[in-house]
């Protein structure tokens, strides 16, 4: 759970790599942590008087440039070239767009085994809706829903995480199946989650947010979004690391939605490059969320896959190595098309 803070001085500035074309055309000076995307000149932003200021770093520090190019570690278990897919799995009677379908655990686990067929690398399994103004669960209630399905499906030998704010849900999680844990609070909801991550050494996913569900639509004011939600994805880095968290294991996830309106998210996805200039593989998860619905015009979440696919593609072209949706199988198709044209050779002609 994320405050607004004041802009650390130590977050003065980020570097954002900018892009080799995709024809292959471009210096690949740099590895964008370790590939496949490479770059060879950087912008740096930082914050000034009047604004965001932007200019060409024509020389970048060891340091930083060692966080853009160090490769990312993929999560245990998990084999190929990024994107990875993670399937959504809600246990829940009011998740925002299938709450109720999967709530009975034996629904839950055959979604869960559905995915996986699909195509999914792991499941991300949850058992109480963060959708903007959802209530807290009854902790008793969140771990007799997910418990009964985490031990089930990691039987059958699912790569799991679970998506929970709550220590003690993480507990009896990871003690049932789970080898992940996915906070959308960054682990700064319960106090002893912390602790519980670090103790069991399991890999986590920090992603961004402010206040809580009930309160994050009242938390959208940044000086800037994108340096607004670094900075704030840093300090919770930071936490991790000084709870004993070793660095291998953090992936961030900028919380698109999460205390961010409608023009925030594309602004958000569009620089989402930024982001690797914190040194860590990045999740993104855009399925059928309510900013595509503002921008097609789209009331209804199952009809948004058209758009869950368009900004899953956006966030593969800008590095990102996993992907969290609700639709495994088109998910799948798209980055299999969209890696093939990316890997075709440039020039020259064929004949079949």
């Amino acid at each position: 759970m994320c405050e607004p803070v004041d802009t650390p001085a130590a977050a003065a500035s980020y570097l954002r790599p900018i892009l080799d074309p995709p024809d292959g055309s471009g210096d690949g000076r740099y590895l964008l942590g370790g590939g496949p995307l490479s770059f060879s000149a950087i912008e740096r932003l930082s914050r000034g008087p009047d604004g965001l200021l932007r200019e060409m770093a024509t020389s970048a520090d060891a340091a930083a440039l060692a966080r853009l190019t160090r490769p990312r570690p993929a999560l245990p278990g998990l084999g190929g070239p990024p994107p990875f897919i993670a399937g959504i799995l809600n246990v829940t009677p009011d998740s925002f767009s299938d709450g109720g379908r999967t709530l009975a655990p034996d629904k839950a686990v055959a979604r869960g085994m559905a995915l996986l067929a699909d195509g999914a690398d792991l499941l991300d399994i949850g058992g109480e809706s963060t959708r903007p103004g959802a209530g807290e669960v009854p902790l008793e209630v969140e771990i007799a829903r997910v418990v009964p399905v985490i031990r089930a499906l990691a039987a059958e030998g699912a790569t799991i995480s679970i998506d929970t704010r709550k220590a003690a849900v993480m507990t009896a999680a990871l003690d049932a199946g789970a080898t992940i844990v996915n906070d959308v609070s960054a682990l700064a909801f319960d106090p002893r989650a912390l602790d519980v991550v670090a103790e069991a050494g399991v890999p986590v996913i920090l992603m961004h947010s402010r206040g809580t569900p009930e309160t994050m639509a009242r938390l959208k004011r940044y000086d800037d979004i994108l340096l607004g939600v670094i900075d704030e994805l840093r300090i919770r880095i930071e936490a991790c690391l000084a709870a004993g968290i070793a660095e291998a294991r953090i992936i961030i996830d900028p919380g698109v939605g999460f205390a961010k309106g409608p023009a925030q998210n594309p602004t958000l996805l569009k620089h989402l490059v930024l982001l690797h200039g914190l040194g860590y593989p990045v999740m993104i998860g855009t399925s059928r969320k309510s900013f595509i619905g503002h921008i097609a015009g789209v009331d209804d979440p199952l009809d948004r896959l058209p758009g869950s696919l368009a900004s899953g593609l956006w966030a593969v072209s800008q590095g990102v190595q996993y992907l969290r949706v609700h639709d495994v199988a088109e998910t799948r198709q798209a980055v299999a098309v969209w890696r093939a044209i990316a890997a075709a050779p440039g020039g020259g002609s064929q004949t079949n």
